[in-house]
């Protein structure tokens, strides 16, 4: 019997697919490339995809491209659960997912990253689902940013002493090791001007440069004029989400630095230990004005008449990138 000429081609399409449902398949539940068994730690706030390139990078999987888009055929939209994990050796990519999707948690971790304020703490830890009870809002600036381990069923106001205990003995140990001259005078006032530092700048190069310019502004008696101190009365720190407004500016209250000399009644975050160590250890330094300069980073200035040219720079950059 002769095949008709028709039917090759849809039989080499069929072989294809099923090669191609094959390959897809295999890739999935087949084994992995761990060659043993491996602690494997998920951080807070994780997404698949930084999950993905973790597991690449400690072995686990051989592509973190391939490991995402086949979590999302096949693995549907359960979240991925922060903790430590025991990866078995030779564990397939569907293994490891359900791992780290299930209960099988070896250590459980909370993230505070630098620079949030209180109210997304508490925010934090009412929604992990591994804690109890409740907390109020804590003060701004009394949690240290760090990853705490917490045991399944912890209170939530456990974990929230050990994060302000954790801040007060930091604060100590760097105010004992302060610079002689600083311009702040007590733990409290480095704490607040700390907070401004971290908002201010997301460049570890450039923290102590910012701690330094603002200190001379304390000690010349100018106003510090930091954008947060703006924002900080209107959201308790959360982001604005649009401009400044211009009767924000001008708004007399305990914060706005723009309206006021000196440092807010205290913090607008929560610093983290590399901001506190340059308020107590200032760059030395001339510059009393900054602006940005387009790449996350800013440039300095000694005098008003450099700083006018810097910001008509940054002009020119939002106009090119069409912010306005």
């Amino acid at each position: 019997m002769t095949m008709r000429r028709g039917c090759l081609p849809a039989l080499l399409a069929g072989l294809l697919l099923l090669g191609a449902l094959g390959w897809v398949l295999g890739g999935w539940y087949l084994s992995g490339p761990l060659k043993a068994s491996t602690a494997f730690v998920v951080p807070d706030g994780s997404s698949l995809s930084s999950v993905a390139a973790k597991l690449e990078a400690e072995g686990a999987v051989d592509s973190a491209s391939a490991f995402r888009w086949r979590a999302r055929i096949f693995a549907g939209g359960a979240p991925i659960k922060a903790g430590e994990f025991m990866l078995p050796k030779g564990a397939s990519p569907a293994k490891i997912l359900s791992i780290i999707q299930g209960d099988e948690i070896l250590r459980r971790f909370v993230t505070i990253p630098e620079g949030m304020p209180s109210i997304m703490v508490y925010e934090r830890l009412m929604a992990h689902p591994g804690l109890t009870g409740g907390i109020a809002v804590p003060p701004e600036g009394s949690i240290l940013p760090d990853t705490y381990e917490i045991q399944r069923g912890e209170s939530r106001q456990a974990v929230l002493l050990r994060m302000q205990a954790a801040m007060q003995r930091t604060l100590a140990e760097a105010w004992e090791k302060r610079a002689p001259g600083i311009a702040v005078r007590t733990p409290q006032e480095a704490l607040a001007l700390a907070a401004i530092v971290e908002k201010e700048t997301g460049k570890p190069e450039e923290r102590r440069i910012v701690a330094g310019l603002y200190s001379n502004r304390l000690r010349q008696g100018i106003m510090l004029q930091a954008d947060p101190t703006i924002i900080y009365p209107i959201t308790k720190g959360k982001p604005l989400g649009r401009r400044i407004r211009q009767s924000e500016i001008q708004a007399v209250n305990d914060y706005n630095t723009y309206s006021m000399l000196g440092l807010p009644k205290g913090p607008i975050t929560n610093p983290g230990r590399a901001s506190i160590e340059a308020v107590l250890n200032p760059a030395q330094t001339d510059a009393l004005y900054m602006v940005a300069d387009g790449t996350g980073g800013h440039l300095f200035a000694t005098t008003l008449e450099q700083h006018n040219a810097n910001v008509e720079r940054w002009y020119t950059i939002r106009k090119q990138r069409g912010d306005f």
